[in-house]
């Protein structure tokens, strides 16, 4: 699954960028190294003065119809201005650059051309960034959205984990020990969590029984009551299945769909909602990745919860989703039990000390009752003491 999962961007575009310009600076010293200080103000002006330029077109669409609005009435200065790209780099970028020009002097031999170019690039950079030629990529958007945390997958996740999963985790252990009181169920550890199954196509089934014929439904847990957003004594719950392994032996979990999954289909079936096909698996995979960092720093929620997904995008198995909680319910009753046998423990046994039994003894023929190994799961003493100096040696021995 690491393969289909991605990861964040990183600063590999910017390693690229900067040797680029240190081999075109290079070439440039080599060829006129004379006015090099002159055309890097130039260029540095060329490239600052237009997103100014645009920003002033974007200005003046903000300030006229969305000041009140978007804004509530703010300062020009202090935040409509930053929020067109009037920000503290580039203008600090094109106030030096004005001095190096200034210092340097025009790299052309006329200094009327120089400004021309000046303005003319400027003014055409404006022209084409409203008009969409020199917009952002499609993964500098992605890259912007993933890095604010913008996209619809990590607003989902954040609120199927405030609005459900801490709320339900925490209590699901005394839910499951309350329904093994009345029923007798969830043989192995690992069963004891929460299986949270994310399916690639998104395409989420009410009744798992309907998607695999070796899942089938056991019973409800214990419902919790939790007054939430004014209704008193909300109702959570969760369902037990039995899922068929290969032998025909069964296995008790609590598992279930991440509900929001059903929101990022419904919005691909809607051509409203702008969301395709390819927009709506990349929006699952990060889903899974953001619920994934979410639920790992959550205390409430450790070791409650398995977050299993399915690629069934191109499965034609029957079975698929029954394999795959068996494959990770056999994973956990891995992690949490020890594979190999644990070492023998020394039995304490009075009468092995005796060269003999007296009469009295009892008989050696293993039938009395043997003390048995300690089984408690050892623990921290903390002394309350103080420290003592240590004790000197005190001869004891006689003398003759």
């Amino acid at each position: 699954m690491d393969a289909l999962i991605p990861r964040p961007r990183g600063a590999l575009p910017r390693v690229c960028a900067v040797a680029l310009a240190a081999m075109t600076a290079g070439s440039v010293v080599c060829l006129s190294p004379d006015r090099l200080f002159g055309w890097v103000a130039v260029v540095i002006l060329i490239l600052t003065l237009g997103p100014l330029l645009h920003g002033l077109c974007l200005a003046a669409e903000e300030v006229l119809n969305h000041s009140n609005t978007r804004y509530r009435g703010q300062r020009l200065l202090s935040r409509v201005l930053p929020a067109c790209g009037f920000g503290g780099k580039t203008l600090l970028a094109a106030g030096l650059a004005g001095l190096l020009l200034y210092l340097a002097g025009p790299p052309l031999p006329h200094t009327e051309q120089c400004w021309k170019l000046l303005v003319l690039t400027s003014t055409l950079y404006a022209l084409f960034k409203s008009l969409g030629v020199l917009g952002p990529s499609e993964v500098e958007v992605s890259d912007i959205c993933e890095g604010r945390k913008m996209n619809a997958a990590h607003g989902l996740a954040w609120s199927f984990y405030l609005g459900y999963l801490r709320l339900v985790l925490p209590r699901l252990e005394d839910s499951i020990r309350a329904f093994c009181v009345t029923r007798k169920a969830f043989r192995g550890r690992g069963s004891r969590r929460l299986l949270i199954l994310i399916p690639l196509n998104a395409n989420i089934s009410h009744k798992l029984e309907e998607e695999d014929d070796n899942i089938h439904f056991f019973d409800n847990l214990p419902n919790n009551e939790i007054d939430r957003a004014g209704i008193r004594g909300r109702v959570y719950k969760h369902s037990v299945y039995r899922v068929l392994d290969e032998h025909g032996k069964d296995h008790e979990c609590v598992v279930e769909y991440a509900t929001p999954l059903l929101t990022l289909y419904s919005m691909s079936q809607e051509s409203s909602a702008g969301f395709g096909e390819p927009e709506r698996r990349q929006q699952v995979l990060l889903f899974y990745r953001t619920l994934q960092e979410i639920l790992e720093r959550s205390l409430e929620c450790r070791n409650r919860y398995k977050l299993i997904l399915v690629n069934d995008e191109h499965e034609d198995d029957p079975h698929l989703l029954s394999k795959a909680i068996l494959r990770h319910l056999q994973q956990q009753e891995r992690e949490e039990f020890c594979i190999t046998p644990p070492p023998q423990q020394e039995l304490f046994n009075p009468f092995a000390l005796m060269s003999s039994s007296p009469p009295s003894a009892p008989p050696m023929n293993g039938d009395c009752h043997l003390p048995e190994p300690m089984s408690r799961e050892p623990t921290l003493m903390f002394s309350m003491e103080g420290p003592q100096p240590l004790k000197e040696a005190v001869e004891d021995t006689d003398h003759y």
